[in-house]
């Protein structure tokens, strides 16, 4: 089974839309990477695990914990009391784009299989096995991340505050 994450509740259909520059595309997520997308959409965050290339100097950043989000400490209120709704997608159809995020893409438009609204996102990662860490500022850790053999996720670092 595949996911997709959104604010909003009560999608029929997803369309295939434009990112960036590449063609239009349904976008899902892999059951193992779905904790990354448990935040508000527009949530600035540094998503890291140990992956096959790991070494034990990279893994002593997790501090024990088998996943790690970190998010900025002012986006706490609204991931504490956001909810988002999480869309169940058939596999049929998607291809695996990114291994290392889980992430699927589709061509064409998917209907869903299901739905369900998740509320007390901190209790819902906590579940999942994520530590979810509050920083005042991401770009260290992400710097550190991205020079380590970590797998990784840097998702909405645009709305990170400033360095």
């Amino acid at each position: 089974m595949l996911y997709h994450v959104s604010d909003s509740p009560g999608i029929a259909r997803f369309e295939p839309r434009v990112i960036g520059d590449g063609p239009p595309l349904v976008w899902a997520i892999d059951a193992d990477h779905l904790c990354n997308y448990l935040l508000p959409r527009e949530c600035p965050r540094v998503c890291f695990r140990a992956g096959p290339s790991s070494t034990a100097e990279d893994v002593a950043l997790l501090d024990g914990a088998r996943i790690v989000i970190a998010i900025e400490a002012a986006w706490d209120d609204q991931v504490r009391t956001s909810s988002v709704a999480v869309y169940e997608m058939p596999a049929k159809g998607f291809t695996l784009t990114d291994a290392t995020a889980g992430y699927w893409t589709s061509a064409h438009a998917v209907t869903p299989v299901g739905a369900r609204m998740v509320g007390n996102l901190p209790e819902e990662l906590a579940t999942r096995g994520v530590q979810l860490l509050l920083l005042a500022s991401l770009w260290d850790l992400a710097d550190r991340v991205k020079s380590s053999n970590l797998d990784f996720s840097l998702i909405r670092m645009r709305n990170a505050a400033p360095r």
